[in-house]
């Protein structure tokens, strides 16, 4: 199993603009092993936040925390062994010639024998299904595909933490579940894994619990049921909960005993209690 760090920010204060605050006393806590989503509106500061996490930005005010301890004087390369980031746009994140050089980069950089290099680009090319385009460019492919292969070649250092911007996006449905399910696998090996995304339904899905920003601020956390339930602050982060989850609350208005947060969940919850009510 790994063993995830605890991952603190406290009273995070930040500006891209000095009039214009994008983090304003932001606090958060990632405990080890936790798989917990970043919500809300653009600009509410999801990324700003959790580019904090590994030193890629470092507040005007507060402080960050590993384990314990300030990684104010930590390089962003020795936090990066620590806490992966996955970039929202890919092509912040490719430079090399070759998606199987790009794999590579990284556990380069950190100085693994050469075997283990080839043992983690080649598992990685694998498990994300980038073999047949080895030895294409980064470049040349499709903004799905260069989402992919940014993810596999922050995959491939295994950091103990994960941070996913918007990892989603360009991907469909089928595609988008099938990527999330690694890092659902991961999550129970003992990473922690933190999902920045619009889309409720992986929130729904996959987080375990769930952090609200809303201008510079988190606002809201709890599990996403929690958070789903209150609609209140649903409003005044501008956030949809998935269709399935409005549709169970009506079902149980009007007098059907169902739960879920998921369509699997909520036809499981349906069978069973039929079941139980009519044998």
């Amino acid at each position: 199993m790994i063993l995830a760090p605890r991952l603190e920010a406290i009273d995070l204060w930040f500006a891209y603009e000095a009039e214009r605050p994008a983090l304003r006393g932001a606090d958060l806590v990632v405990e080890p092993g936790e798989f917990l989503a970043l919500v809300g509106q653009n600009g509410s500061g999801k990324s700003t936040l959790a580019k904090h996490l590994n030193g890629l930005l470092r507040p005007v005010g507060g402080r960050v925390r590993l384990n314990g301890e300030d990684i104010s004087g930590v390089a962003t390369g020795q936090l990066a062994r620590q806490v992966g980031y996955v970039f929202q746009n890919p092509d912040h994140q490719l430079f090399s010639p070759s998606v199987e050089q790009e794999l590579g980069l990284g556990p380069r950089y950190f100085g693994l024998p050469a075997a283990e290099v080839e043992e983690r680009v080649q598992r990685g090319l694998e498990r994300f299904g980038l073999r047949s385009i080895a030895q294409r460019g980064p470049g040349t492919l499709s903004f799905g595909l260069r989402r992919i292969v940014s993810i596999a070649a922050v995959a491939t250092l295994q950091p103990p933490v994960f941070i996913l911007d918007e990892p989603t996006t360009g991907l469909d449905w089928g595609s988008a579940s099938h990527l999330m399910d690694h890092f659902a696998e991961l999550h129970a090996q003992g990473h922690s894994v933190i999902l920045i995304t619009h889309d409720m339904r992986l929130v729904a899905r996959y987080a375990s619990r769930v952090v609200v920003l809303s201008e510079g601020r988190v606002v809201g956390r709890g599990s996403p049921q929690e958070v789903f339930r209150h609609r209140e602050l649903l409003q005044a982060a501008r956030l949809q909960p998935p269709r399935i989850v409005e549709l169970v609350e009506r079902l149980v208005i009007s007098g059907m005993e169902i739960e879920g947060l998921t369509v699997e969940a909520a036809c499981r919850s349906f069978l069973t209690r039929y079941r139980l009510k009519h044998g």
